[in-house]
C-alpha cells in the first residue's frame, strides 16, 4: 500500500477501534502509523464525553493529530480542515509514517481524501442571507433554494440553518460567475485505502440510545457548564453539537433530563443514518463489520 489509510463510517460503529488495530499491526510489521482526525467535534478542546473522545490512556501510545485544537469559541469549517489535515498527512509521510485518517464527518472526510476544491465565500452577501434568515425564518430560505437548486436542496439537512445559508451563497456566487471546482466524479488527492466501518441497524440503533444514556452518566451536563463558562454558546460550530445544545436546554430548564437525553438519541440516531448515506455514495471501498474477526483479520493483512 501506498498513500494513506481512511477509515470511515457511522458514529457508534467502531472506527476507533479498528483504527487502532490497523495501527498496532502496521507498527508490528516495522511501518509506523499515526492517526489523524476526521471527526468535527473532537476538534474542541474540552467537548469530550459527548464525542466520545478517546481518552489518552487508550490510545495504545499512538500519536493522535488534529484532537482539541480548537476553542469551543472558534469555528470549525471544512475549507480550515482540508488544507490542515492534509499538511499533517503530508508532514507523516515524508517521515516514512502511514496516516490513518479516522471520522465520520463526510464533508470533512471527502474534502481531504478527494480533490475537492471550494467555492469563495462573500462576507457581505453571507450577512445579508443571514438577516434574511432571522426575518424570514428558515423555512422560507429552504423554499428558495428548492426554486433555485432543486438538486442541493433535496439533499442538504434542511434543519441545518447554516447549511442552508452556505448552500443559497454558494448558488448566488455561481451565477455570478464564481462557482465551485467539484469534479463531477471523485479524483483521488492521494493514493488511499478508504475502509468503511457497518454495525447492523438494529445493534447500532440500540448502542447509540445506550451510549446516550452513558454519557449523561458520565457527566455531560457538568462537562457543559463548565464549557458554557469558556464561550460555548459563542460558538458557531460547538454550539451546535448533538448533545450538548440538549445539555444546554436541561441546564437552562427549557427541558427536562429524560427530555435531553430522548432528544439527543433521536438526532445521534438521524445523524447515523445521514452518516451510512453519504459513505454508502464512496465508489471504492472496503465494507467490515466493527469488531468482527473481518475486521480484525483485515488489521492483520494490512501491510505498508
Amino acid at each position: 500500500m501506498t498513500g494513506f489509510l481512511a477509515v470511515v463510517g457511522a458514529t457508534g460503529t467502531g472506527k476507533s477501534a479498528l483504527s487502532l488495530e490497523l495501527a498496532t499491526a502496521l507498527r508490528e510489521a516495522g511501518r509506523p502509523a499515526e492517526i489523524v482526525n476526521a471527526d468535527a467535534m473532537q476538534f474542541y478542546r474540552g467537548m469530550d464525553i459527548g464525542t466520545a473522545k478517546l481518552p489518552m490512556e487508550e490510545r495504545r501510545g499512538i500519536p493522535h493529530h488534529l484532537f482539541d485544537v480548537l476553542d469551543v469559541t472558534e469555528e470549525a469549517s471544512v475549507a480550515w480542515y482540508q488544507p490542515t489535515a492534509r499538511a499533517v498527512i503530508d508532514e507523516l509521510t515524508a517521515r516514512g509514517v502511514t496516516p490513518i485518517l479516522v471520522g465520520g464527518s463526510g464533508l470533512y472526510v471527502s474534502s481531504v481524501i478527494h480533490d475537492f476544491r471550494f467555492p469563495p465565500r462573500d462576507r457581505a452577501l453571507r450577512e445579508r442571507l443571514e438577516r434574511e434568515l432571522e426575518e424570514e425564518g428558515l423555512p422560507a430560505l429552504i423554499e428558495r433554494l428548492r426554486l433555485a437548486d432543486p438538486a442541493t436542496a433535496d439533499r442538504i439537512d434542511a434543519a441545518n440553518a447554516r447549511r442552508v445559508v452556505r448552500a443559497l451563497e454558494v448558488h448566488e456566487l455561481a451565477e455570478r460567475g464564481h462557482g465551485a471546482a467539484l469534479p463531477e466524479r471523485p479524483v483521488p488527492w492521494r493514493p488511499v485505502e478508504v475502509i468503511g466501518v457497518s454495525t447492523p441497524r438494529e445493534v447500532l440503533v440500540e448502542r447509540l440510545d445506550r451510549r446516550v444514556e452513558m454519557m449523561w452518566d458520565a457527566g455531560l451536563v457538568a462537562e457543559t457548564a463548565e464549557l458554557l463558562e469558556h464561550g460555548l454558546e459563542q460558538g458557531v460550530t460547538a454550539a451546535r453539537a448533538i448533545g450538548y445544545a440538549q445539555a444546554v436546554a436541561q441546564l437552562r430548564s427549557e427541558l427536562t433530563e429524560a427530555e435531553a437525553i430522548a432528544e439527543t438519541q433521536r438526532l445521534t440516531r438521524r445523524y447515523a443514518r445521514r452518516q451510512v448515506s453519504w459513505f454508502k455514495r464512496y465508489p471504492a471501498i472496503t465494507w467490515v463489520e466493527g469488531g468482527s474477526t473481518e475486521a480484525s483479520e483485515l488489521a492483520r493483512r494490512v501491510r505498508p
